[in-house]
């Protein structure tokens, strides 16, 4: 996956994700606390809460498989384990390119998995 692949939306995104429950492919870690649908850096950043004592972790829209707007579910192809293990969210670089690379190896070498089953 490319670098503006993995920060750009595979499935047209028409609604705000913000509140929207997170999906892995092994079950639920939180919900969106904030959403972008910036050109070739879009994002969406989830708070765990219990799950991971309050982690907010950001992943890029190209790990986001697919999304219900009935449930206002988001799924996305990555395990629990690959998202507690993710670079914490950095509210003071978030916006840094430096910091967007990071992220953006960490989850290109994460599961490839992009199967549409739920």
């Amino acid at each position: 996956m490319t670098t503006v692949e993995m920060w750009t939306f595979t499935t047209p995104l028409n609604v705000d994700l913000t509140g929207f429950k997170v999906e892995t492919t092994d079950g639920e870690i939180g919900k969106v606390d904030e959403a972008t649908k910036e050109a070739g850096g879009s994002f969406i950043v989830v708070d765990t809460g219990p799950w991971i004592f309050g982690k907010k972790v950001m992943i890029p829209a190209g790990v986001i498989r697919d999304f219900d707007p009935d449930t206002e579910t988001i799924f996305v192809n990555r395990t629990k384990d690959e998202i507690k293990n993710a670079p914490e969210f950095d509210e003071t670089r978030y916006h840094d390119q430096g910091y967007r690379n990071e992220l953006g190896d960490y989850y290109s070498r994460g599961s490839t998995h992009t199967g549409t089953d739920r």
